[in-house]
């Protein structure tokens, strides 16, 4: 079996195969040169929106970024058996590795691959569990996500407005304008579908 990489290690990998330096990955991207130094050299995961924008300055799919494996055929994830090498927590904004931090700790998202091993895929399943976090940026991003709330309630903050979505209640939008998902107060958990264009 393949050695995981974190997706900093991908990076590397892909600005070396396409001669691209970090300060030109920052300018494409239109992110601090410090956040993909930190993504780079330190192991940081940061939110969906900079990891997206990462990935289509270097021209491959946010999942590149996120798994190894290449299954072309069906793939089924049995319960329990969610990917944990690709957890993120969203808002983090420490140098602490999120891979580092202990469920009990952290404040933020975490997000568990549901179909890392697909290869070709142009959208991202994941199971989030959710703690409350007022201190999560809005982000956007191109594509679109499904949300399904499996357990707890969820607040969407989307542009102007907010929606409060409960246990077996789901929303579907368009990522580009700007938005956040806030567990509504105590801890949540979601299926979260992510689309984003080939």
């Amino acid at each position: 079996m393949a050695v995981k990489r974190t997706p900093g290690e991908r990076i590397i990998e892909l600005c070396k195969t396409y001669s691209i330096s970090m300060e030109v990955l920052a300018e494409r991207s239109g992110l601090d040169i410090g956040l993909i130094k930190r993504v780079e050299e330190e192991g940081f995961i940061p939110d969906l929106a900079p990891l997206l924008k990462i990935s289509r300055a270097l021209g491959v799919r946010l999942g590149t970024l996120l798994d190894d494996h290449e299954e072309l055929g069906p793939v089924i994830t049995r319960k329990g058996e969610a990917a944990e090498g690709v957890r993120f927590i969203t808002g983090a904004d420490s140098a602490v590795p999120a891979a580092s931090i202990p469920n009990s700790a952290a404040s933020g998202h975490h997000f568990h691959a549901l179909a890392s091993d697909k290869g070709g895929r142009h959208m991202e399943p994941f199971i989030v569990d959710m703690e409350h976090d007022e201190d999560q940026p809005k982000s956007s991003h191109e594509g679109e996500e499904f949300i399904y709330v499996l357990e707890g309630s969820v607040k969407i903050e989307y542009g102007k407005d907010a929606y409060t979505i409960n246990q077996g209640d789901s929303i579907y939008y368009d990522s580009i304008v700007p938005h956040r998902v806030l567990s509504s107060g105590g801890s949540a958990r979601i299926l979260a579908v992510i689309y984003t264009p080939a």
